[in-house]
């Protein structure tokens, strides 16, 4: 059984790009998490032991994206997906969407960016 925890619309202020102005200034990035977990335990029990802290999650993903600046989007949704299941042993997959809405593309448009799914190694 795998049941689904969602995170959606997470803003963090990072410095991930190519372009040396990414780097330097940094911009708003949005990110959206769905994690794979058997809910069933915490369903019954009421415990927060029971399931994930969604708080925890919040604060772990977000310093495994702005503790250190990648060049691709690529690399640093990976590195938000290892954070995850690495420190959270109940869930078993993660999904992450990361939106970069103000990328330096010459074009107009509402949203660029990438989904990566990750699961558990067993």
């Amino acid at each position: 059984m795998s049941d689904t925890i969602f995170i959606t619309g997470l803003v963090i202020h990072a410095r991930h790009g190519v372009m040396d102005h990414e780097t330097e200034v940094g911009q708003r990035f949005v990110i959206d998490l769905e994690l794979s977990a058997d809910l069933s335990e915490s369903s019954r029990t009421d415990r927060l032991a029971d399931t994930v802290s969604y708080s925890n999650v919040v604060a772990t993903a977000t310093a495994a994206f702005k503790d250190t600046n990648h060049k691709l989007l690529e690399r640093a949704a990976g590195a938000v997906a290892e954070a995850v299941l690495g420190a959270f042993p109940k869930i078993s997959a993660v999904k992450v969407t990361v939106h970069k809405p103000h990328a330096p593309i010459a074009a107009i448009f509402d949203d660029v960016g990438i989904v990566l799914t990750r699961t558990r190694k067993v």
